[in-house]
């Protein structure tokens, strides 16, 4: 019995198919990347915005294909969209076999038994899952990369966000735990781990009565074969002086912060139930750069947004050509359905919202490009991922000022030594849009 899996959406959403994964393995089920051989197909889908939900709908009726083409005789959809829409997706889709909702991915074999049998099921209700260090799981990532979910769940309720509806309230794992799984991957070889959940900043509030993320940083940090420790998706809010003087001081602490800010117009911040201002937004940037000198600043933000002004617009793309940040994703609006934005009044026309969109992005565009060409002649350590397609003479890798998936690569040329999973020096010598280029200099 062979079993094939595609995984959308975020990186957490990853974790659970990786879960997933180890839970058929220990049951004799084999994994496959080759849905044509798979007698078993599951997505574990996405549904955070429309796009996200079209995305889902396709892969599945691609994979649906596959009972005609290929082996298939069980197709499963897993994650985000089978937790929302439940018994109406199994209605609406025929093509599907059984529906798990996010909280039960650990009952993938009983959807695997169930639609064997002929039966056409869904499994899911409240989301309180939480994964442990003792969970099966086969890490689809580079063998030197592994994600380590910390969190699971959301309290902030943004106006905008399906999340919470989804995946349920905020629930931490205990820091004892994640350190044991991280200290099992690193001994498995990992040398980069990337700490995620929904909201980073907010880890341990449930359980321990305060935000713990530095204290949970510096434990990890004694993990011996660990080299890079990265964290995404902090959260302003709870992004407090002892997080930045942990960041500071921790070498094995990648210099490299993700804070989601949204907005820059208070008054599009409050509608969108943010607590923060922008007030406290720059005062937060400039305490990391004067703390952590070359720290490395990724955020996102969002046009488009029910209400939002020209003027208003106007505040966030000043904001975003004054604070230079390294690394800037936009999105606009996506109305969803079941979310206090959804009804609010004076919705901004698709047209509006995509202009904005390229006039952010193209300003983002010219500016990460001047901060990548102020790094040449700067020395960077760089994590080997492979080499380029077309010059196998070129390493290609990451440096520390570059999450995995999300952002650009560092170019090596004429490297034909390097292996993926080795950290490399590297002296850049031009910097472009999203990516530089530079030759290696020494081993770090």
């Amino acid at each position: 019995m062979k079993a094939g899996f595609v995984s959308l959406g975020c990186s957490k959403n990853l974790v659970d198919t990786e879960m997933m994964l180890g839970i058929l393995r220990e049951h004799g089920i084999e994994i496959t990347s080759q849905p044509k051989e798979a007698d078993i197909l599951i997505v574990n889908t996405c549904a955070f915005i429309q796009s996200a939900k079209e995305e889902s709908i396709t892969t599945i009726l691609d994979m649906a294909e596959f009972k005609e083409s290929g082996r298939c005789r069980s197709l499963i959809v897993a994650g985000c969209l089978g937790q929302r829409y439940k018994q109406e997706l199994l209605d609406d889709m025929p093509e599907a076999d059984a529906i798990i909702g996010t909280g039960a991915w650990n009952r993938i074999m009983e959807a695997v038994r169930e639609t064997l049998k002929g039966n056409r099921v869904v499994i899911a209700g409240e989301d309180e899952l939480l994964y442990d260090e003792h969970t099966p799981r086969i890490t689809t990532t580079p063998s030197y990369t592994a994600y380590v979910k910390i969190a699971e769940g959301c309290n902030n309720r943004c106006a905008f966000c399906a999340i919470p509806m989804i995946r349920g309230k905020y629930r931490s794992r205990k820091i004892e735990d994640i350190k044991d799984e991280v200290a099992n991957l690193a001994a498995n070889g990992v040398k980069e781990i990337v700490l995620i959940a929904q909201d980073s900043t907010e880890y341990g509030r449930d359980i321990y009565g305060k935000p713990c993320l530095a204290k949970l940083l510096r434990e990890l940090c004694t993990v011996e074969d660990v080299q890079w420790i990265r964290t995404l998706y902090s959260y302003p809010t709870y992004f407090d002086d002892e997080l930045i003087e942990t960041i500071a001081t921790e070498p094995k602490l990648v210099k490299y912060v993700d804070i989601p800010m949204q907005h820059a117009h208070d008054e599009v911040l409050r509608r969108m139930h943010r607590p923060d201002t922008q007030a406290s937004m720059r005062a937060l940037i400039q305490k990391l750069r004067a703390r952590i000198p070359g720290v490395t600043i990724r955020s996102t933000f969002m046009v488009g947004f029910p209400g939002e002004t020209d003027a208003q617009y106007q505040t966030l793309r000043n904001f975003l050509e004054e604070m230079r940040l390294d690394k800037v994703g936009v999105f606009t609006y996506s109305r969803e359905e079941g979310t206090p934005a959804y009804d609010m009044p004076r919705q901004v026309p698709e047209e509006v919202m995509q202009e904005r969109y390229h006039d952010l992005m193209s300003l983002q565009c010219k500016i990460s490009e001047q901060l990548n060409q102020e790094l040449e002649g700067r020395e960077l350590d760089v994590l080997i991922e492979g080499r380029d397609e077309e010059q196998q003479n070129i390493a290609v890798g990451r440096s520390q000022r570059e999450a995995p998936d999300v952002d650009g690569q560092v170019y090596i040329e004429g490297d034909t030594d390097s292996q993926p999973g080795d950290i490399v020096r590297v002296k850049v010598l031009q910097g472009f849009t999203y990516d530089v280029v530079g030759e290696r200099v020494d081993k770090a």
